[in-house]
């Protein structure tokens, strides 16, 4: 399992997994096929994040979830399971071959026909669907040069009172060093600080993984 939050040991790490609902042997299996790919499996959400977004999904009722960023298909499939039975979770991404992997384990999981993949660039995904505001959730982790413009598209879908995830908002800690002026910093503190003062939300970042900020579009 990867263990993102820089703040905890690996014995703490490991005790919050296995007291929050830890992976299943499906979701065990999907991370094991991600392994598989050596360094870009590290793109892989944190299990702990993926029990969060279940629960976060049942708390708010959710019934649509978009999803920008698939990767193999483990916040999909978390993000799925949360939704009832007729719900739906429109995920978008460019590479057939990384969401190939995740597939198999959508349907053991018995969650796959609540998901429509989507294969493109998202902002084209996006401006496709209906300009009705129907959605109840949204995750974010793909092009983090992207993530505004991500945003601001998903608030002509997501309903009043419905919530936008951002992944990796604290950039491995190089939001806070002032000594760090790499591009990934910069781009990061820009969002932040974008979404924090941005008075349609109300903004909450969380220390999950890599930092996950949470906005409700208010009504």
């Amino acid at each position: 399992m990867t263990r993102k939050t820089p703040t905890l040991s690996d014995d703490v790490y490991d005790y919050l997994v296995a007291h929050g609902t830890p992976p299943d042997d499906i979701q065990r299996g999907l991370i094991e096929a991600t392994a598989k790919l050596g360094d870009d499996a590290q793109m892989q959400i944190a299990p702990d994040q993926g029990a969060f977004m279940t629960v976060l999904a049942r708390l708010i009722g959710a019934r649509k979830a978009i999803e920008i960023g698939t990767f193999t298909g483990y916040s999909a499939l978390c993000t799925a399971r949360g939704l009832p039975d007729d719900g739906r979770l429109v995920c978008c991404d460019v590479s057939d071959e990384w969401t190939r992997v995740g597939r198999p384990f959508w349907e053991q999981a018995g969650v796959a026909g609540k998901i429509d993949l989507k294969i493109g660039p998202a902002l084209d995904s996006l401006a496709a669907l209906p300009r009705e505001r129907v959605f109840d959730m949204a995750f974010i982790d793909a092009d983090k040069e992207n993530n505004a413009n991500y945003v601001e598209a998903l608030t002509k879908l997501i309903r009043p009172g419905g919530v936008i995830l951002v992944d990796n908002t604290l950039a491995g800690g190089s939001v806070a060093d002032e000594s760090d002026d790499s591009e990934r910093a910069q781009i990061a503190r820009a969002f932040n600080a974008k979404v924090a003062s941005d008075e349609r939300f109300d903004c909450v970042m969380l220390p999950i993984a890599d930092g996950l900020t949470v906005l409700r579009l208010r009504g």
